[in-house]
């Protein structure tokens, strides 16, 4: 008896092409809609003159002004300074999450999504709370541990902002990292430990290489929403001027919507440009 086997149906060229095209319709649509379109009208904006021409002067006033030069040095400063100490702070606590947490794992990712699950508003209060001139912590080292004498002057100070920051984009970094150390394979270590390198030598040369996408993936999230940062600066102050607080005084205070959008798109370059450099920095390491 012969086997009967059914006929395959043919597949027809385009029939196979047509549905992932579907697939993505939606999102292309999201993206058209609320981000291409705003992006090219908010470009247009920073060319008109107010008299329906065309006009540079803007752009060459944001590029060869020093008080503009200065600003968007400190944007830029700013934004990768809070990165790196994100990094710094992120890598240990990723480490610690995959290798040694265990069972306190679930807790650990509590404590680090804890801080977003909050207004952005109020996590900031909460820092005037602690450093104010009779917050928390002078009423602590005054009253009752008698450390100091005069209040601690902590608040509008840069470093405080820089905390702040940090203390809310710590955990993109933490998450990136450990979402990529937990795929590292522990028998290329063990390997590296059995044929003579040390501990510090197996992180430096087999877990940290290894684990440099995920450190990328961490600053360019950390980095661009650093680079967007304004709420933090205008409620703590610290003498900072970026670039977001003056696109938002631009459009409350100055009602200048032609300056504010050029200031835009001179942030939108500076993000594109850095995350450019990021990713050309870490493929260069071999990620």
């Amino acid at each position: 008896m012969t086997d009967f086997v059914l006929p395959t149906a043919r597949r027809r060229p385009g029939r196979s092409m047509k549905r992932p095209a579907l697939l993505v319709l939606p999102a292309a649509l999201f993206l058209l809609a609320f981000f291409v379109i705003p992006l090219i009208d908010n470009g247009m904006r920073s060319f008109e003159d107010g008299d329906g021409g065309l006009t540079l002067s803007r752009y060459v006033q944001l590029m060869t002004d020093r008080f503009y030069l200065r600003v968007i040095g400190e944007t830029v400063l700013l934004s990768a300074g809070v990165t790196v100490i994100s990094a710094l702070i992120g890598y240990p606590v990723a480490y610690f999450l995959v290798r040694k947490a265990g069972k306190w794992s679930g807790f650990v990712i509590f404590l680090l999504i804890a801080p977003l699950m909050t207004s952005i508003i109020m996590r900031t209060f909460g820092w005037q709370v602690l450093f104010a001139r009779k917050g928390l912590v002078n009423n602590l080292l005054i009253d009752q541990l008698g450390l100091i004498t005069r209040p601690l002057r902590v608040l509008n100070t840069p470093e405080l902002v820089i905390a702040a920051l940090v203390h809310v984009l710590v955990p993109f970094m933490v998450l990136s990292i450990s979402s990529v150390l937990q795929g590292v394979d522990r028998r290329l270590e063990e390997s590296a430990q059995m044929l003579g390198a040390g501990p510090f030598r197996t992180f430096w040369e087999v877990t940290f290489p290894l684990t440099l996408d995920g450190i990328g993936t961490g600053a360019i999230l950390v980095f661009m929403i650093a680079n967007g940062s304004f709420v933090t600066l205008i409620l703590l102050g610290g003498g900072l001027q970026t670039l977001p607080l003056l696109i938002y005084q631009q459009f409350n205070t100055t009602r200048d919507f032609g300056m504010a959008s050029a200031m835009s798109t001179i942030l939108l370059v500076i993000a594109v440009f850095c995350l450019w450099l990021q990713l050309r920095l870490v493929r260069r390491r071999g990620a």
